[in-house]
């Protein structure tokens, strides 16, 4: 629900900031209230530190005002540069996570060379926004790992192209953070969906749900469960060797497990069933 506030009070926003200004005027919204006036200072470096303080005071319709401000009467001054990229950090900050990424992108393409390209900033902040996009667990709405993925899966993606790209950045920590979180999600989302076919007697579509969240999504969680519902999906559809090697999988990394105990039986009684002549 913030999410859509968030994205309507942005469009409100760079509605207004695509209107443009005099040096003095009237700012129509601060933080949800009316202010004062806003003042715009003679160089470029002015108006976009005090583009900067708006941004750090988290007042989102000022920062973009100052800063398109910047690119209109400073175009080529290295703050221009600058201003297209805090314009993003704006929309990202009123939680315009779709306009942020396609402002993120832009900087990317046009300023490839850019500090704060290089050092990885614009791409870890995509998949930071793909991050706050992902569907939100409410109590009157089915769990979010039931809903649509596409948002948790671009952050998915997005994440990880930073965490290879970039493995040196200051921003590795957070983003391996976010990065399990979200292959958690997803886990969790394979993980319903086999047991939603094993539920209905579909198990090949288990099978190939469960493979894949164990090779994409290892060691989130879900492995010892999975092997668990792997081998006996496999048993369903006549492969007994692939659910023995399973097992014994299972068994091997989580010998103490709840399921190890059964899973030992289950090597046995399938090693009985190719021992049988015929």
């Amino acid at each position: 629900m913030m999410k859509m506030y968030g994205r309507m009070a942005m469009a409100m926003f760079l509605l207004l900031a695509a209107c443009g200004g005099s040096v003095r005027e009237r700012s129509a919204y601060r933080g949800g209230a009316a202010g004062g006036n806003l003042d715009y200072s003679v160089s470029a470096a002015g108006n976009y530190e005090l583009g900067m303080k708006k941004l750090g005071d988290e007042d989102w319709l000022d920062a973009i005002r100052f800063f398109n401000f910047v690119k209109a009467r400073f175009p080529y001054s290295k703050y221009a540069v600058l201003a297209d990229l805090r314009l993003a950090d704006a929309a990202f900050g009123a939680q315009s996570y779709l306009e942020a990424i396609d402002q993120y992108r832009l900087f990317m393409k046009f300023h490839p060379t850019h500090d704060l390209v290089e050092n990885g900033y614009a791409s870890f902040r995509i998949g930071e926004a793909y991050f706050h996009l992902l569907p939100d667990d409410w109590f009157l709405l089915p769990p979010s790992y039931e809903k649509d993925m596409t948002s948790t899966v671009e952050a998915a993606r997005e994440l990880e192209s930073f965490i290879k790209k970039f493995p040196r950045s200051e921003f590795i920590p957070k983003a391996k953070d976010l990065f399990q979180k979200v292959s958690h999600l997803l886990a969790a989302h394979e993980w319903y969906v086999a047991k939603f076919y094993y539920d209905r007697d579909l198990p090949m579509g288990t099978v190939l749900r469960l493979r894949t969240l164990l090779k994409k999504f290892p060691d989130v969680g879900f492995d010892e469960d999975a092997l668990w519902l792997l081998g006996q999906a496999y048993v369903r559809v006549s492969r007994p060797d692939d659910a023995r090697k399973t097992y014994e999988t299972l068994v091997e990394k989580f010998p103490k497990s709840g399921h190890a105990d059964a899973a030992r039986r289950e090597i046995e009684r399938l090693g009985k069933v190719a021992a049988k002549p015929g």
